[in-house]
């Protein structure tokens, strides 16, 4: 397959300064992510940056350095800098893999790759909820999907509504469709970040605060499968940073 990993790095974190540099079991995190996109099927994996720190830590174990500026709004606005800066063709498929997720299978990174083959200009994931708590929290992003394999919508409330259920009881989750929880892992094509940086903010996007929905609003098609296999959750806080910690430590032992 013909893709490349970024990961973008950013050293600014309120609930964790210095986030991508924290050690996990020897390593700074941002290594682990690096080494397990270089588990992968791509041709080259960089890591993102807008801090000298990071830029150091990486190229010390070995990795590619991509510098950028420290005014990026969003993530996609750094993954288009990183394709003008190194010169992508238009064509170039880019897996976007946040820097955060120092546990995420090499596979996953793959089948966003292959999603992205033909012609597809953009691409992601969903694992199924299997509880309905998490159908009503805000910090779950919901989505629905076409038969084809193509994202119709995602937001943070709860999608689909189950109208003769939900009235009366928000625990029961109908047994006929399943519920999607979006994953923050992306294919894109050079060619469409240099529109998406074009195109001003989205009047849904501005009201959800999704980003991929600036790429639904213009029109763009977004393929998306449910995850090969299980992504453990990302880095937020002290505690996820310490769940992480046992997990690598436990299977190196």
């Amino acid at each position: 397959m013909n893709f490349v990993v970024v990961i973008p790095a950013r050293l600014a974190s309120t609930r964790l300064p210095n986030k991508p540099l924290l050690d996990i079991a020897g390593k700074p995190m941002v290594q682990r992510v690096w080494e397990q996109a270089c588990k992968s099927e791509a041709a080259e994996v960089y890591i993102a940056t807008d801090h000298k720190n990071i830029a150091d830590a990486a190229e010390a174990f070995g990795a590619k350095v991509c510098m950028t500026s420290d005014e990026h709004e969003s993530g996609t606005d750094r993954l288009q800098e990183v394709s003008e800066t190194l010169g992508f063709d238009d064509a170039q498929i880019i897996v976007n893999v946040q820097g955060d997720e120092p546990l995420i299978p090499p596979e996953v990174i793959n089948q966003v790759g292959q999603l992205m083959q033909g012609d597809a200009e953009m691409a992601t994931l969903y694992e199924k909820i299997l509880h309905a708590e998490q159908v009503f929290d805000p910090h779950i992003v919901k989505v629905v999907t076409d038969l084809q394999g193509h994202a119709l919508y995602f937001s943070r409330s709860p999608m689909p509504w189950y109208r003769d259920g939900f009235s009366d009881d928000k625990h029961a989750l109908p047994s006929s469709i399943a519920y999607k929880r979006h994953i923050g892992i992306y294919g894109y094509r050079a060619s469409l970040l240099h529109q998406f940086v074009q195109w001003p903010v989205s009047d849904l996007e501005s009201v959800e605060k999704l980003e991929q929905l600036r790429a639904l609003s213009n029109g763009i098609r977004i393929r998306i499968e449910e995850a090969c296999a299980t992504i453990p959750p990302g880095i937020d806080t002290q505690k996820d940073l310490e769940h992480v910690r046992q997990v690598i430590s436990q299977s190196s032992e």
